[in-house]
């Protein structure tokens, strides 16, 4: 009885081993059976499923929940299973796009909402109008989802656009095929904002919407982008001032920017720089009758009324020199006045003991007539006969202001 029951067992354990070597799944499955079947019955059971999937080189997600399992795994042995879409999926685009679906598609859906962020990955990113084109416009072919590789020159879409383009002419004015040149690729249209024409900017004055006003010809090539070839009725048609009466220079941006209407204008004057009384002068006051090429630099060519009328001190009856700027800044109404050459040619009046002890040159030069004569004896109060007291034993001296400054010539009492 005994031997029975041990030949019943190997019996049993016999068939559990072949049991196990003949499982649908393959030899290398290590997932407990209980993670998708029931005691029930070894049909797979849903309600017991807690096989992760994710834990597999593809994670359940999208539409892939969706599918019965059998849909991928059709031998059941779960090695053999294909994880890349195109062992599943048929390449409707026919190799044009490579294999790896997920560079476009989503397990959500195989429809594409990041087109023009896809595009900015290859070699043609979508700017300007063609971010609004459609996809079959550019990729023509038998196939509508077949997408062979264009060329990325714009002329390789719009040679014919190139060729019936009439305003300006492209064949005959001989436009180059780069479309950038002219054509900005941001752009939405092809004429108008969308031109790149940053070789002669156009803006301020030169905003200007028709091109034939400046292109007249219909030669697109054949302007020179010298303001006097296009300005020159403007320059001699200028009267204030007379531009071509006073010979100005047809460079006109000398003076002029782009502002429209050509001002305001201004003139780099650094050969006679405007500064203070000079820089509020309009220039017709100096550039008299037009003359705007040979006036002098000299202040009396301008100012010998003003330096003849002068009296005080009365310049022309002193016989100053006409040199104003010797004593005069450009400082309006001609003051202060200050003769820094006094110093060094006369008597020291701005350094010394003298420095800052006057207000006016009247306060020495007492006879607005002579400024060659001076006076020494109304600033310093001395009683003549105690000065005389201390020059007796000087030889020559007299009480005046020339025999104080023949021995004190710089200002002080011991020189």
């Amino acid at each position: 009885m005994r031997i029975v029951s041990l030949l019943i067992l190997c019996a049993l354990l016999i068939t559990a081993y072949r049991s196990v070597q003949s499982s649908p799944h393959g030899p290398g499955l290590k997932v407990s059976c209980k993670n998708c079947h029931s005691t029930t019955g070894w049909e797979f059971d849903r309600k017991v499923y807690s096989f992760d999937h994710n834990t597999t080189r593809l994670p359940l997600t999208g539409q892939h929940a969706q599918l019965n399992c059998r849909e991928c795994h059709i031998s059941l042995v779960f090695s053999e299973a294909k994880f890349n879409c195109i062992d599943c999926h048929k390449d409707v685009h026919q190799s044009t796009v490579g294999s790896d679906c997920a560079r476009c598609h989503t397990p959500n859906s195989w429809l594409v909402s990041n087109i023009t962020e896809l595009h900015r990955m290859s070699r043609f990113p979508l700017l300007g109008a063609h971010q609004t084109a459609d996809c079959i416009l550019c990729h023509k072919s038998e196939n509508p989802v077949r997408f062979d590789v264009l060329g990325v020159n714009c002329i390789d879409c719009h040679r014919s656009d190139f060729m019936a383009t009439t305003n300006p002419d492209h064949i005959q004015a001989g436009f180059s095929e780069d479309c950038t040149i002219c054509h900005k690729i941001n752009a939405f249209q092809w004429e108008g904002s969308g031109i790149n024409h940053d070789f002669f900017p156009l803006k301020l004055g030169h905003s200007i919407p028709n091109c034939n006003d400046c292109h007249k010809s219909g030669n697109f090539n054949d302007l020179s982008p010298d303001c006097y070839s296009c300005h020159q009725q403007d320059y001699l048609a200028a009267k204030n001032p007379d531009h071509a009466g006073s010979k100005f220079s047809t460079n006109c941006q000398t003076c002029h920017s782009l502002n429209p209407g050509w001002k305001p204008a201004t003139f780099d004057h650094s050969s006679f720089p405007l500064t203070l009384g000079h820089a509020s002068v309009d220039c017709a006051s100096c550039h008299k009758n037009n003359n705007y090429t040979s006036i002098s630099a000299e202040c009396s060519s301008c100012h010998l009324t003003d330096f003849n009328n002068a009296t005080n001190p009365d310049h022309k009856l002193q016989g100053f020199p006409t040199t104003c700027t010797i004593c005069h800044t450009t400082n309006p109404g001609w003051s202060p006045a200050s003769y820094t050459q006094h110093d060094t040619q006369f008597f020291p009046i701005y350094s010394g003991r003298h420095r800052g002890q006057w207000s006016s040159c009247a306060d020495c030069h007492i006879q607005p007539t002579n400024y060659k004569a001076f006076s020494c004896i109304t600033c310093h109060e001395h009683s003549q006969a105690n000065t005389d007291g201390h020059h007796r034993e000087v030889r020559n001296y007299t009480y005046t202001a020339t025999s104080c400054y023949s021995c004190h010539r710089n200002g002080s009492g011991g020189d």
